[in-house]
C-alpha cells in the first residue's frame, strides 16, 4: 500500500471513530447514561430602563424515564423584582418543562417567598435561548376572580434580556413518535 494510501485508510477510520464518538455522546450524557429528555437552566436580569432590578434563574430538568410526560419535571424557577428598597422574591417548585428548539415553558408552584398572596400560586415562564438575545415571558394569577394558571402554560417570551446577563440553555424536548 502506498502512503498516500495508507494516509487516506488512517483519515477515514479518524473520522468513522469522531463520528461513532459524536452519535454517543449526543444520544447519551456523555457517561454512558442516557440522556435526559429536556432541560432548562441558567440566569438573567431583565432589561428595564428604570432601574428595576429583576432576576430570574431556572434549574428545571425532564429524566428519559419521564420523556412522555412533562409534568414529572423536577426543579426550581428563582426570581426576584427590586427597586429604590422595596420588591420580593420567590422560589417555586417545577411541576411541568416542555422544550422545543430554543424555546422552553416551565410552570411551578410557589413555596417559598417574602410576598403576601404569592405561596402556593402557580406561575408560568417561557424562555427563547437566542444566545445573546435571550428573551422571556412570565405570568401568574393573583386576582381570586380567574381561575389558577394551568401546568406548562405561559405568554410568548416577550421581556429582553440585559445585554451580558443571559446564559439560558435550553436542551430541546425530543419526543419518540409511534411508527404505524
Amino acid at each position: 500500500m502506498n502512503r498516500r494510501t495508507k494516509i487516506a485508510a488512517v483519515a477515514a477510520a479518524l473520522l468513522i471513530t469522531a463520528g461513532a464518538a459524536n452519535s454517543a455522546v449526543a444520544s447519551g450524557d456523555g457517561r454512558g447514561g442516557s440522556r435526559e429528555a429536556s432541560a432548562l437552566t441558567g440566569t438573567a436580569k431583565l432589561y428595564r430602563p428604570a432601574g428595576d432590578d429583576i432576576t430570574f434563574s431556572f434549574d428545571a430538568h425532564l429524566a428519559a424515564k419521564d420523556n412522555k410526560d412533562p409534568e414529572a419535571a423536577t426543579g426550581t424557577i428563582r426570581f426576584s423584582h427590586y427597586k429604590g428598597g422595596k420588591g420580593g422574591y420567590a422560589v417555586a417548585e417545577v411541576d411541568c418543562l416542555v422544550t422545543g428548539g430554543k424555546v422552553a415553558v416551565v410552570t411551578g408552584v410557589v413555596t417559598e417567598t417574602d410576598v403576601d398572596g404569592f405561596r402556593n400560586k402557580r406561575v408560568g415562564v417561557s424562555v427563547h435561548d437566542d444566545g445573546r438575545h435571550d428573551r422571556l415571558g412570565y405570568n401568574w394569577i393573583t386576582k381570586e376572580e380567574y381561575k389558577e394558571l394551568p401546568p406548562c402554560m405561559s405568554t410568548a417570551p416577550f421581556e429582553k434580556v440585559r445585554s451580558g446577563t443571559g446564559d439560558f440553555h435550553v436542551l430541546p424536548w425530543r419526543l419518540e413518535y409511534p411508527t404505524e
